[in-house]
C-alpha cells in the first residue's frame, strides 16, 4: 500500500517555483546580460515575486507567510534540533527553509530592481548599479545551490523527496 500523501504546495506556490528556476537558470546561464530577452525574463520575476507576495497573505495555508514566518521562538529550536541531528519534519516550510526563502525573494526583488534601474537614463551606464545587480544575482546563484543541496539531504534525512513534492504538490502525510 502506498504512503498517505497530503496536498502541501498549491499550483500558484509550485508555478512561482519553477518559473523562478527556470528564468534564473536561463539569466544566469544562457541569455547576454543586459539584452532584450534577459530584461523580459527579469521582468517576468518581479512578475511572479509580486504574485508569491501577495500569495503569502492569501493563499493557501502553507503558503502564507502566517504557517513559516521563521520568528526567534521558531527559528532558534529548530537549528539547535538540527545541529544535534534531532530536527523535526515539517509538511510546509521548515524554519530555516523559511529564512532562505525569504532571503531568495528579497535577492530577486533586489536584482529585479536594479535590472530595471540600468535601463532609467538617471542610471545608464552606472557601473556601480551594475555591479551591485550582479552582485545580487550571484548571492542568488549562491544561496539556490545551498537550498538546493539542503532539500536534498532533508530529503535523505526525513526519506522523502522534497523536489518532487515541488512537482506534484503532495507530501507524506
Amino acid at each position: 500500500m502506498p504512503p498517505r500523501t497530503v496536498r502541501v504546495w498549491d499550483p500558484v506556490v509550485r508555478l512561482f517555483h519553477w518559473t523562478v528556476v527556470i528564468a534564473v537558470s536561463l539569466n544566469l546561464f544562457i541569455l547576454k546580460p543586459g539584452r532584450l530577452y534577459h530584461r523580459y525574463v527579469g521582468y517576468v520575476v518581479i512578475g511572479v515575486v509580486l504574485i508569491r507576495l501577495v500569495w503569502g497573505f492569501v493563499g493557501t495555508r502553507h503558503a502564507r507567510f502566517s504557517d513559516f514566518f521563521p520568528t526567534p521562538g521558531r527559528l532558534i529550536p529548530y537549528l539547535k534540533a538540527l545541529f544535534r541531528g534531532e530536527e523535526p519534519r515539517h509538511i510546509g516550510h521548515n524554519p530555516a527553509a523559511a529564512v532562505m526563502m525569504l532571503a531568495l525573494l528579497v535577492l530577486l526583488l533586489a536584482t529585479g530592481i536594479t535590472g530595471w534601474m540600468t535601463t532609467l537614463d538617471a542610471f545608464w551606464g552606472e557601473d556601480w548599479l551594475e555591479e551591485l545587480h550582479g552582485g545580487f544575482a550571484n548571492a542568488i546563484m549562491v544561496l539556490a545551490l545551498v537550498h538546493a543541496a539542503a532539500a536534498i539531504i532533508e530529503s535523505l534525512r526525513h526519506r522523502e523527496n522534497l523536489v518532487w513534492s515541488m512537482v506534484t504538490g503532495r507530501k507524506r502525510a
